[in-house]
């Protein structure tokens, strides 16, 4: 019975061969209408892997010529990035016929550096994206492919696994243009402190202005050599907005200088310029004089939280979402058990709490690639192949982690000799909830979450699909005007935060900044008005 089984395939392997030759084969860059075959999974789910590519190549694209993918996602490589990238290349060669090049940013100019690749046509056949990467704006201007119609040919398991709201949630103008996450989270933010200093020194939990101030004087006067505060770029100050009000969005970073309460979200007035963007400038400058941060802060290059995560400072503020928190958790645990973190939840100060917008984290194919049905194919098997996604979330089983207890994950070694820590690769996209391992420390992130649940109200600031289009240029200038005037400003290193609040204003009207808040006011009244708000 096997033979005949095996004859048969082959027979109608031969038989789909030659009809596909008759058809002059299938292009990469066409749709096309060739037929998908599903793939075969375990018991466990998981798709099968064999040493035979025949086995497992895509019944609906065209995968006889080897390719390589290029692959981009922001921040920092890990260090065993190579080895990591060797083994997923082996799996992919014999899957699919291609190898995969894992390309990083960094973290430093990011922003920069993400306009760069999108706009220089460069190949690059998957890219991440997110509300903070601005996804629905270039989307709107050409820079990804639509995937309506690759996904059923070249992922017809990916295209199945994720629900179908979530494929309507990141759609620009009727179009899906990425492959969104399908993790359900929180990424509102919150302070996240020393407690074993808290402790130690009798200080009060950092849950507001006041007490937060008196924690961090309390650091600088007992522990002269820690910085009280991790910061760079003025990292803070849209952590200070979440604190001190109900601002709509889960970040706080509303561009352009506007704010939007939840309650009132038409009411999109100019935070730059207004009393409370002075009393909070005001308070930058003290907070500078008191020596919270180093005054060389606007050139730091480590990011806030690494900073905190390292043990070189003794609170952060902006960015530190649940799961960053744990981060920092699992990496000073392995590095100095003996010390305690605390972490207040701004959803704790504003009484609401917003899970994750669809768009908060995808991968995208840019117009520019060259293997848009191979790249889909390989994000399917990162997503839905447990091989896969486990070595590009945790990495080398026995060598970058272990399974405790039969559920949670273990770094092997600690933050600093770890050659590939959880997530190494910022693989927050493609997490699979059916394979997803968490250190013991999550359970207390896994709890808030239940509590989050309870004040839970719909995310409505990142699916607003901004077209900066009619004021690109003045974007741009404003920006600059931004860092050049505002930045020394809210790391007080201007004496007068009066007078330099007022030239930077001055500088920014300047600039286009009425425009541009004019222009996208009408754009926000808009998407109020499609999603009945």
């Amino acid at each position: 019975m096997v033979k005949r089984r095996i004859i048969s395939v082959c027979m109608i392997m031969t038989l789909a061969a030659s009809m596909l030759a008759g058809c002059g084969g299938s292009k990469e860059k066409d749709a096309g209408n060739t037929t998908t075959d599903s793939t075969q999974t375990k018991d466990n789910g998981t798709a099968a892997n064999t040493s035979d590519s025949k086995d497992n190549k895509p019944g609906g694209i065209d995968t006889s010529e080897k390719v390589e993918l290029q692959f981009y996602m922001l921040g920092d490589a890990p260090k065993d990035l190579p080895i990591i990238q060797e083994e997923i290349n082996k799996l992919a060669t014999a899957d699919l016929n291609a190898t995969v090049k894992f390309n990083f940013t960094t973290w430093t100019d990011w922003e920069q550096k993400y306009k760069l690749l999108l706009s220089s046509g460069q190949p690059i056949d998957l890219i991440f994206t997110a509300d903070w990467t601005q996804y629905q704006s270039y989307a709107k201007k050409g820079a990804f492919l639509p995937l309506d119609d690759l996904l059923p040919k070249a992922a017809p398991k990916l295209n199945e696994f994720v629900p179908k709201d979530m494929w309507e949630g990141v759609k620009v103008d009727k179009k899906i243009y990425t492959v969104p996450a399908t993790w359900k989270e929180y990424v509102n933010e919150g302070i996240a402190y020393r407690e074993d200093l808290r402790k130690k020194y009798n200080l009060p939990k950092p849950e507001s202005i006041e007490t937060l101030e008196q924690y961090l004087d309390g650091i600088r006067k007992n522990e002269p050599n820690m910085l009280p505060l991790a910061d760079n770029q003025g990292y803070q100050t849209d952590a200070i907005l979440q604190l001190t009000t109900k601002i709509i969005n889960s970040s706080g970073n509303i561009p352009y200088g506007q704010i939007m309460m939840y309650d009132t979200p038409r009411d999109i007035t100019s935070y730059w310029g207004s009393p409370k963007h002075l009393e909070d400038l005001k308070m930058y400058k003290r907070w500078a004089d008191k020596g919270y941060w180093p005054k060389n802060v606007l050139n730091v290059k480590d990011s806030a939280h690494d900073v905190f995560a390292s043990g070189k400072a003794a609170a952060v503020l902006g960015g530190e979402n649940p799961n960053r928190f744990n981060d920092s958790v699992i990496k000073i645990k392995s590095t100095h058990p003996d010390w305690e973190l605390g972490y207040f939840p701004y959803p704790n100060a504003k009484g609401f709490a917003s899970p994750v917008h669809p768009i908060h984290n995808g991968f995208a194919i840019p117009r520019s690639s060259k293997h848009p049905e191979r790249a889909l194919a390989f994000y399917e098997k990162l997503v839905t192949d447990k091989k896969y996604n486990w070595l590009t979330q945790y990495g080398i089983e026995g060598k970058n982690f272990e399974v405790e207890d039969g559920k949670y994950y273990k770094m092997i070694g600690d933050s600093q000799s770890s050659g590939f820590p959880r997530e190494g690769m910022q693989s927050w996209a493609w997490r699979n909830p059916e394979f997803m391992l968490f250190d013991k420390s999550f359970d207390s992130v896994l709890a808030m979450f239940k509590e989050f649940d309870k004040v839970a109200r719909p995310e409505i600031f990142q699916g607003f699909p901004e077209d900066w289009t009619p004021y690109q240029a003045e974007k741009a200038a404003v920006l600059q005007v931004e860092k050049q005037y505002l930045y020394p400003l809210n790391v007080g290193l201007v004496s007068d935060v009066e007078g330099g609040l007022k030239l930077f204003m001055e500088k920014a009207k300047q600039a286009g900044l009425d425009k541009i808040q004019a222009e996208y006011k009408k754009q926000w009244l808009k998407y109020m008005d499609d999603i009945g708000k």
